[in-house]
């Protein structure tokens, strides 16, 4: 045991008895727990310069914006597309949503993946999540127009204007409240030709003294 001043500028000064080396490890530890808490606030930017990165290379920049979160700093992660990387936007959210399924248990989504000109952006902000604690999982079956435990809906457009039904092709019935449409006159009939004149009568053959 050793005889400590702990309060050297009280008057008069206060010592104690006490193990120095563990009260001299209690002190360090507050202050870098104090300085930790100082740096904390800021924004951490992570550059990802292609969709193509290989896995190795991701898991370290992963690691690093865990350490950041865990200080209580924000991150940014921008990842560039390249050329016709422009072409699969769709593989730059796949790349994002990894990086936030990594990160799940200590941050969540303050700005979620959007292009930006060229760049994809997502920032993530500290939020530790409790020992155990598992990532909720979007529920399946939950498209729009599907209600809980029925199909899918049959209202088609302009059902919400109070319009009758109309009846199915090829039927022949007709929905209920709807109105039957006329049928289109008949076309007059033709009218018949006139009937042909009778033909003349021959001329009566001449006497035959009258050839001689």
């Amino acid at each position: 045991m050793d005889l400590v001043e702990v309060a050297p500028t009280a008057r008069p000064p206060v010592c104690k008895i006490m193990d120095f080396g563990k009260w001299r490890y209690q002190q360090q530890k507050k202050e870098d727990k104090s300085r930790a808490s100082s740096r904390g606030g800021r924004l951490k930017m992570l550059n990802i310069d292609t969709i193509r990165i290989g896995d190795h290379d991701l898991q370290i920049k992963i690691n690093h914006a865990r350490d950041f979160l865990k200080e209580g700093n924000k991150v940014q992660f921008t990842l560039r597309f390249k050329g016709r990387e422009m072409a699969h936007l769709d593989l730059g959210r796949d790349l994002m949503n990894k990086v936030k399924q990594e990160l799940w248990p200590v941050s969540k989504v303050e700005r979620d993946a959007k292009m930006e000109g060229r760049r994809m952006t997502l920032v993530l902000q500290p939020d530790h999540k409790a020992p155990g604690a598992k990532m909720p999982q979007p529920q399946a079956g939950s498209a729009p127009g599907v209600g809980a435990g029925r199909g899918p809906s049959a209202m088609g457009a302009g059902a919400g204007l109070n319009l009758p039904p109309r009846a199915p092709v090829g039927t022949g019935g007709t929905a209920p409240g709807s109105v039957t449409p006329r049928p289109a006159p008949a076309a007059p009939a033709a009218a018949r030709p006139a009937p042909a004149a009778p033909a003349a009568p021959r001329p009566a053959p001449a006497p035959a003294s009258a050839q001689r």
